[in-house]
């Protein structure tokens, strides 16, 4: 042991390096966002958070976020789930499911750039009919789950993999319904990485840029474009305040998560401690 202590301490002080570069980027940005103006003026204030007075699309595009996010981790959560469920655990359909799950992968390899292009030559058309749904929040929340589907896909496809496969045979034997099973013991024994894909659901809701920017309307404007926004019109110091805003709410959400993960942890995985 002692001779790892040196090693240790490299490693140690390597993670706290790497650690204080990151922290004191956000120390930055909040610094900035309660001054008047910095570096010149370094008196503090609070005006930089008006953002209803600056050029973004003011605290309504915050709370836009807020609801594309949960929205995002809700339904996403539950699509991404019983689409991996069906890939996986589901018999038959071989060649579907295969088609499915090479589907699902595309999303990691198209650009978000590309995918809220091709979502305004698509719904922006006339003559489409689903054309109502553009600009609409329900578009942002189907582009935000299409944009993230991959690794939420991957981590569902892991845990229902750790299972054993004999479930839904012993299921089948005793007559019972699939959908029991999934609902009784398949949900309850990826709980776990069920909330972790859906904490990478709000998170990445919360900051996407590139895949919603093309497609948003004036009533749906988030926060994370009014940041861009905000720093095109040259009100730098609130842009900051609400990048900071982004920030603090999923650092919040996600110390949710790691409470109601704990929580849940001890009521329904006890089996996997014995």
């Amino acid at each position: 042991m002692a001779e790892q202590r040196p090693f240790d301490l490299a490693m140690l002080a390597y993670c706290v390096l790497i650690g204080a570069g990151i922290l004191s980027i956000v120390a930055v940005s909040q610094f900035a966002a309660l001054v008047r103006f910095f570096p010149y003026n370094l008196s503090l204030t609070w005006a930089h958070y008006d953002f209803d007075q600056k050029g973004g699309g003011g605290w309504a595009s915050y709370y836009n976020s807020i609801r594309l996010a949960l929205s995002t981790g809700v339904v996403g959560t539950a699509v991404v789930f019983v689409g991996a469920y069906l890939t996986e655990k589901a018999r038959g359909f071989a060649l579907g499911r295969g088609l499915f799950h090479f589907l699902a992968m595309l999303p990691m390899a198209v650009p978000g750039l590309v995918l809220g292009l091709a979502y305004i030559f698509f719904f922006n058309a006339p003559a489409n009919p689903l054309n109502v749904l553009y600009r609409t929040m329900t578009i942002l929340v189907i582009n935000t789950i299409v944009h993230f589907y991959t690794v939420g896909h991957l981590t569902a496809l892991t845990a229902l993999r750790q299972m054993d496969p004999e479930f839904e045979t012993v299921s089948a034997s005793l007559k019972q319904p699939f959908y029991r099973t999934f609902w009784r013991v398949t949900v309850p024994v990826c709980l776990p990485s069920t909330l972790d894909i859906a904490i990478y659901m709000f998170v990445n809701a919360m900051t996407t840029v590139s895949g919603v920017v093309f497609i948003y309307g004036p009533k749906t404007e988030l926060a994370s474009i009014s940041v861009l926004n905000m720093d095109d019109t040259g009100e730098i110091a609130s842009a900051a305040a609400m990048a900071m805003m982004i920030f603090y709410t999923n650092a919040g959400a996600r110390g949710l998560h790691l409470l109601l993960a704990r929580w849940l942890e001890r009521r329904t995985q006890a089996w996997r401690r014995r």
